[in-house]
């Protein structure tokens, strides 16, 4: 099985093929050590992480925006995606907390990326309510 990738490990960017050859993997084109290590990963076990968002009550913006802390198997993006869909948070939230712990069982948090405070105090949520 011989598959050319591009690295994506650093900017560079090396064009690489990788075989396999009797079980054994040989990559060429790379120009470092970690290069090879992502290409055969690559073809064995692909990983991604995910960056994306969750809906967002109580603040100024409705989205909060999450990654893994992590990468995980590329065959479980989708499915975590979907996950994601569904969840709700309510501010305020903090930069690293976890909003899905073990994702899947992947040993992966979803963390937030940013700080969001609550739009209000709450003796003013009635009041802005009525405004709004």
């Amino acid at each position: 099985m011989k598959r050319e990738i591009t690295c994506i490990v650093c900017p560079k960017g090396c064009q690489m093929i990788v075989n396999n050859i009797d079980g054994q993997y040989i990559v060429e084109g790379n120009s470092c050590i970690r290069g090879a290590k992502y290409g055969v990963d690559e073809v064995t076990n692909p990983k991604r992480m995910i960056t994306s968002t969750v809906r967002l009550e109580e603040a100024y913006l409705n989205m909060l925006p999450i990654k893994t802390s992590s990468s995980v198997q590329k065959n479980l993006v989708f499915e975590i995606m979907n996950i994601l869909s569904t969840i709700k948070i309510t501010a305020p939230v903090k930069v690293g907390d976890i909003i899905v712990k073990n994702v899947l069982n992947t040993g992966v948090d979803i963390v937030s990326t940013k700080t969001i405070d609550n739009i209000c105090e709450p003796y003013e949520k009635e009041e802005l309510r009525k405004i709004l």
